[in-house]
């Protein structure tokens, strides 16, 4: 056994990503994912996981949970992580209160330290990547939270708006022009202008961030049938039909704007390697009922790489053992293959070859 496992070190990346965990809310699942997540050694042979919480916390879980099988270290900093290791960083030593299924003040409270402090090291570049168990933005607002989420949150740190929302499965990419806003405010905040920049973000992305050298996009209506020719409302004909031609003014593949209703359950969603919704759950009712146990949310538009579970909280079945880790586990594998086509995608513009005036003039009589 001893030997296999030294063999199975030997197999492993020397420089495996260092992939930041934070804890996420402490009454709900995340810390029950994390563990379900990393508790095989096959997941330690690419990333190192540093985890920001407390190696109390993880040594509750265990018991509540009955994974005695899973092993961690405990850091002071991110730099005493070790490969072929599960590391903790002790964010906060001292004991905390459980009330499982429950939003809580000391529950956002843990939840922001853990947060806060993967932030900055990532933002100091000790991770390479930041995985965020998921939290409740009633017990984070308790705590003072001022931001709707996390995406809201990085943007504000960045000093950028352009932070968009992307749900991942497979090929299936979603992306959000609105976020978590009230559902009456969704019109008022659309503008061309808006959607515009969250198309060439999006394109962006998709280039830089998913390897796709030249993407399509679907854009979708904000109301029933896409307005129907400005029966059913005017937005599309007043603004998304004009942003969309705005982007493909600029090279871009953006096509629209197309019913939402049924968009996904047609062949049309196969001929686009994207697709931009109006708003919330236009988007992710139908993204989760087609890969709930697996997507992904992954925020494009920051210097940063980072990702989520598509889950939240799930304080209903909180330290029953039922949450499933394949979400938690599908966040750790996108933000490492996001990072690794994000240095490709570095590597391959950094001496792009210069085309001779010869070549230049060769190509412009084959257009003529």
């Amino acid at each position: 056994m001893e030997k296999e496992k030294e063999k199975e070190k030997d197999l492993g990346n020397p420089n495996p990503i260092r992939v930041g965990i934070s804890i996420g809310d402490i009454n709900g699942i995340g810390p029950e994912v994390i563990i379900k997540a990393l508790n095989d050694s096959r997941m330690l042979l690419e990333c190192m996981p540093i985890i920001y919480g407390s190696t109390k916390v993880f040594a509750h879980y265990k018991k509540v949970l009955e994974e005695n099988d899973f092993n961690y270290q405990s850091c002071k900093t991110a730099e005493e992580a070790h490969i072929r290791k599960v590391n903790v960083v002790n964010v906060w030593n001292d004991e905390v209160e459980y009330q499982l299924g429950q939003a809580t003040e000391n529950g956002g409270k843990h939840a922001f330290l853990s947060l806060e402090r993967a932030t900055q090291d990532l933002a100091s570049g000790k991770i390479d990547v930041l995985v965020t168990a998921p939290i409740s933005k009633e017990a984070m607002a308790k705590s003072g939270f001022k931001f709707p989420g996390h995406t809201e949150y990085l943007a504000d740190l960045a000093g950028t708006d352009d932070a968009l929302m992307v749900m991942v499965s497979g090929n299936l990419r979603v992306a959000l022009v609105t976020t978590h806003i009230p559902l009456k405010e969704v019109n008022t905040t659309l503008t061309k202008e808006l959607i515009l920049q969250k198309i060439k973000t999006f394109e962006t992305s998709l280039k830089k961030d998913f390897g796709l050298i030249r993407p399509r996009i679907a854009v979708f209506g904000l109301n029933p049938h896409a307005g129907e020719n400005g029966k059913m409302g005017t937005e599309e004909q007043e603004i998304i039909a004009p942003a969309i031609n705005a982007a493909k003014n600029e090279n871009i593949l953006a096509f629209g704007p197309y019913p939402a209703d049924g968009f996904f359950g047609s062949n049309a969603r196969a001929q686009f390697d994207g697709v931009l919704a109006m708003y919330h759950d236009q988007g992710l009712a139908a993204f989760k009922a087609l890969a709930f146990e697996d997507g992904v949310n992954y925020t494009a538009g920051l210097p940063i790489v980072r990702t989520s579970p598509d889950h939240g909280t799930a304080f209903d079945i909180a330290g029953q053992n039922k949450a499933s880790e394949q979400s938690m586990r599908n966040a750790i594998y996108v933000a490492m293959d996001i990072h690794k086509n994000q240095i490709f995608a570095k590597e391959i513009g950094a001496n792009p070859l210069q085309i001779s005036p010869k070549e230049k003039r060769r190509s412009n009589s084959d257009i003529e």
